[in-house]
């Protein structure tokens, strides 16, 4: 008996173990992110800011995001989101910006929300419309204040360095990548492109068009020529009977 229970600690020391690692693993990945991660250097993008409640006895009541300030974004529209408020702050730069050829000389420098709840085990989350966004960045970092009902501020500002491990409030982090082929800025396919697409469609059509016309052409002509042929034999036949009742008689 004691035996069976020597060879049973070790797989309980295993599984507690294990139990320990999922708990301490699990708030780790419960942080404020911006989704989808990646957008197009030059254009714009619509984000949304993710926000998951990781506490059992408190609900989140408000989202402070701080817009990176050294790369201005001339365009930030919030879409509402249902149950909250939304409070958009602009900031002179302290050098002014070209847009489209008109000189913006403020911008975007924070987004709140406030208002609404995200309960224990919930997650809301909160879109806006970006652009335009830098084309000498790889990456723009969102500094996010997430504050609870019983008044705690979590702050996710820490920036990720890259090869080092994630910091323990990592801030929201929108990867920048290059244009892909045929793009718009927008992630639309360009229009010569649909243009080319179109045209080929019409030709298609056109072709199997014809393709039927003359199909029909040639059996119309066809039919003419089978009907003329019976026409022109009845009247050989017709001939041959009168000629040889003329011999008879």
């Amino acid at each position: 008996m004691n035996a069976m229970r020597l060879r049973r600690l070790p797989v309980l020391g295993a599984l507690t173990a294990g139990g320990l690692v999922l708990l301490t693993a699990g708030p780790a990945f419960a942080h404020v992110s911006v989704q989808p991660g990646q957008a197009e250097k030059g254009g714009y993008s619509t984000i949304n800011f993710k926000v998951p409640n990781e506490r059992d006895d408190s609900s989140t009541v408000k989202l402070e995001v701080t817009l990176p300030a050294d790369h201005p974004l001339a365009s930030v529209m919030p879409q509402p989101v249902p149950g909250w408020d939304v409070k958009v702050t602009k900031s002179k730069l302290p050098k002014p910006m070209e847009m489209h050829g008109e000189k913006i000389t403020e911008a975007v420098t924070k987004v709140t929300w406030t208002g609404g709840k995200i309960e224990p085990g919930m997650f809301q989350q909160f879109p806006l419309s970006v652009g335009q966004l830098p084309d000498d960045a790889d990456q723009l970092a969102f500094k996010a204040l997430q504050t609870y009902d019983n008044k705690e501020v979590v702050r996710w500002i820490e920036e990720p360095k890259e090869g080092a491990a994630e910091p323990e409030n990592p801030a929201p982090v929108l990867k920048l990548v290059a244009p892909a082929e045929g793009s718009d800025g927008d992630g639309a396919a360009a229009a010569s492109g649909q243009d080319k697409d179109s045209e080929k469609a019409g030709a298609e059509n056109s072709a199997t068009k014809d393709a039927s016309d003359d199909e029909g052409g040639s059996d119309t002509t066809a039919r003419v020529l089978g009907i003329a042929g019976i026409v022109i034999g009845a009247a050989g036949v017709a001939f041959g009977v009168v000629a040889s009742r003329r011999r008879s008689a």
